[in-house]
């Protein structure tokens, strides 16, 4: 049985995912529309799997008895600037949604709840890949400065991830 405080805490944790589902989404949107195939593609890959972690948090409350709570949603950004400005954003999200999973860790040991705990542990993995690829991504960006062809090689380049990362998938899961 979840207390009070960690089921409104994974509540809130719900609701900055489907939050983070929709960020991605508008990212993937705005792309496509400036013609870069590869990082729209993998921006709506990233929704997806925002989505993924919001529908596992929601069954675990439900499993452990308590009430997922679906709520309204903060309307993400529709403008990115550059995509270099887009990816510094994706980067800074990534680190609040990694924050705001070990503050949930902290209550989780603080109430003394251990499966919570150890169910979270599988988001703390999943933040530091989503940082690492996120500061990658960020590197590849300062080498191509302003060169179209980085550009053009690079969205190319982000293609390929997910076009592994699906092949992958399929055959791991």
């Amino acid at each position: 049985m979840l207390s009070k405080k960690v089921e409104k805490a994974l509540n809130n944790q719900i609701r900055i995912e489907a939050e983070s589902s929709q960020v991605y989404l508008s990212m993937a949107s705005w792309a496509e529309v400036k013609g870069l195939e590869g990082i729209a593609g993998f921006m709506y890959d990233h929704s997806d799997e925002e989505r993924m972690h919001m529908l596992k948090l929601i069954k675990y409350v439900n499993e452990r008895g308590g009430h997922a709570q679906i709520s309204e949603l903060k309307a993400p950004k529709t403008e990115f600037g550059t995509f270099q400005k887009m990816f510094e954003e994706l980067y800074q999200h990534e680190i609040f949604v990694s924050k705001s999973i070990n503050d949930i860790v902290h209550i989780t040991l603080e109430e003394k709840d251990y499966a919570t705990h150890n169910f979270l542990q599988w988001y703390v993995s999943e933040q530091i890949e989503e940082e690492a690829l996120a500061r990658t991504i960020l590197d590849k960006i300062s080498l191509i400065g302003n060169d179209k062809g980085g550009l053009y090689l690079f969205d190319r380049d982000l293609q390929q991830i997910n076009v592994e990362s699906a092949a992958s998938n399929m055959g791991g899961e």
